[in-house]
């Protein structure tokens, strides 16, 4: 990934009282980050919950390793216990080749966020997607404006997740193997990023929480908000 201001640290505080981060994973987070692959793997033998995931072939022990010596393994931890993670690099799939992005962009700025999970405990809490509003501000830091994802087509959740972000489904392709897992078909799906729009929306996101914690009155979010979409020439 090109060199860009790296910011590993991702800060947040609710009016709810909750506090969470999202950091590069370090080899000390190996165990927790397999004990929650182990929830989802439980959920999916469940019929709980609708991944592709296969206990002991993907993900694995083998796959946090692997993503810790490339230094692309991150934890989302709230009040310090880590219930969430993903990998973010620019290794596409051999089926991102050929498919229809509405976007042809250089391979060097195409970033992709693999294997984002958050445990089952934490479902519903808007989590994943503060995970995909810090893929979306690493990815732009680091020189990148074309963000992927794919999922398997069965996972409703997560495409309804993924189009309320500004994700677009660009097609559905079968995966020969995908992950060592065979015939599994996959919603290959992209968001390409406005810087301007990008800022406007993060700084627009912060005022929310604001609002919501009771630190602005709703006439002093209006007026920032108005004189940010000025600053800025946003308009809605």
């Amino acid at each position: 990934m090109r060199q860009g201001r790296s910011r590993e640290i991702y800060d947040l505080s609710y009016g709810t009282g909750r506090w969470f981060m999202i950091r590069k994973a370090t080899w000390d987070d190996l165990d927790t980050v397999l004990s929650l692959y182990d929830k989802i793997h439980d959920g999916k033998e469940a019929g709980l919950i609708p991944v592709i995931w296969k206990r002991g072939v993907y993900p694995s022990r083998a796959t946090a390793e692997e993503a810790l010596k490339r230094d692309d393994l991150f934890v989302l931890e709230k009040e310090g216990k880590i219930v969430g993670s993903g990998i973010i690099n620019q290794n596409q799939l051999d089926v991102y080749t050929g498919a229809p992005w509405q976007y042809s962009v250089p391979d060097d700025q195409v970033c992709v966020l693999h294997t984002m999970m958050v445990s089952p405990a934490e479902f519903g809490k808007g989590y994943a997607g503060e995970f995909l509003r810090f893929y979306e501000e690493y990815a732009l830091e680091h020189g990148c404006t074309e963000l992927r994802i794919d999922t398997n087509d069965q996972n409703a959740p997560a495409r309804a997740m993924y189009k309320k972000h500004g994700y677009r489904e660009i097609g559905i392709v079968t995966a020969t193997s995908f992950n060592d897992i065979p015939g599994i078909r996959l919603v290959l799906l992209e968001k390409h990023l406005d810087p301007k729009r990008t800022l406007y929306l993060k700084q627009k996101h912060t005022l929310d929480l604001f609002l919501e914690r009771g630190a602005i009155s709703q006439a002093q979010y209006d007026k920032s908000l108005g004189d940010l979409k000025e600053k800025m020439g946003i308009q809605e």
